[in-house]
């Protein structure tokens, strides 16, 4: 692989991920920040203002962009939609826009709350109904078809749609998954009263396997450039570990050989105060095994063994 490819959202748990994959491929990767923008590998632009995102794709000249940077908080999306909307929806499609004139392959993540998890669905196959749960799903849906929408013309658009993440984090909080490790902490006092979901299904997936895919989806489209269009424009990736948080945090005590006496398991499902969680939203990889893409996935108990290695007793 020869091409330039820019990766925004580059200072984020997932994009420094893909970052660091394409590096290792032997490709020149350029990152997209904001407040965490680190010049030269990193540059700066808002990609809220188009002027912004016009500088930096004429600045990097980028053959393939992975668009990571997005508004991941579904709270945070309840609480201020509009804010949440100009980076999910509105700068979304203005890269794609940009993109599709520059003949630029988009790589857009997106998100299992595109569905609605309704008990009994899943697995959701790629072409499934969408109905979002929350306006964090409803926002990342809106953001696909601006994708889809721009880059018609072309076929130089791909939605990537992966469940809740975790991995190698510079803060806990990157991750809700990686933020369970200080709740297991704070569940050794047995008075703590950690309550921890037991009702939603998750299936987390490692950034690692996320970025090998985009790695994998590039060179399989650049190389069949010429039927583009004919080609599958929703793709979905996702492990098959299906854990509900308070297993999640059973098999990270499990590794740090913790027991968890200060946690309290929560079967009511979703608080009425906070966004809606869907139940089950597990993803079909049906679309990507069909093009011969390879989607195992590391196992989750395996990796954090490694990851909390100095951790444990």
């Amino acid at each position: 692989m020869t091409s330039v490819v820019l990766v925004t959202g580059a200072s984020g748990l997932l994009g420094r991920q893909v970052f660091n994959t394409f590096q290792r491929s032997g490709v020149l990767v350029v990152g997209q920040g904001l407040s965490r923008a680190t010049p030269p590998t990193i540059l700066k632009a808002d990609l809220e203002k188009e002027e912004e995102v016009k500088y930096i794709l004429d600045e990097v000249k980028p053959q393939i962009v992975i668009h990571c940077a997005a508004n991941k908080s579904p709270d945070q999306c309840e609480k201020e939609p509009e804010k949440a909307r100009r980076l999910n929806v509105d700068a979304t499609r203005i890269l794609a826009e940009q993109c599709s004139t520059r003949g630029a392959l988009l790589i857009y993540i997106s998100t299992d709350y595109v569905f609605p998890g309704v008990e009994g669905q899943a697995p959701y196959e790629a072409d499934a109904e969408t109905k979002p749960p929350n306006m964090y799903g409803q926002f990342k849906r809106d953001g696909e078809v601006a994708v889809l929408e721009a880059t018609k013309a072309t076929g130089l658009g791909v939605v990537l749609r992966v469940p809740v993440l975790y991995g190698t984090a510079k803060d806990p909080s990157e991750s809700a998954i990686n933020c369970l490790v200080d709740a297991v902490m704070k569940a050794q006092d047995a008075d703590a009263g950690v309550k921890m979901d037991d009702w939603a299904q998750r299936y987390p997936t490692n950034t690692e396997d996320v970025a090998r895919i985009c790695r994998d989806i590039v060179i399989k489209y650049i190389k069949e450039k010429h039927r583009m269009k004919e080609l599958p424009h929703i793709l979905q990736f996702s492990s098959e570990d299906r854990m509900t948080k308070y297993e999640i945090c059973e098999k990270l005590a499990g590794v740090l050989g913790f027991p968890l006496p200060g946690m309290i398991r929560n079967k009511q499902g979703n608080d009425p105060n906070g966004a809606q969680r869907p139940y089950d939203t597990h993803l079909s990889t049906k679309a990507l095994v069909e093009l011969g893409i390879d989607v195992r996935t590391v196992d989750f108990v395996t990796w954090w063994r490694r990851e909390l290695g100095a951790y444990r007793k």
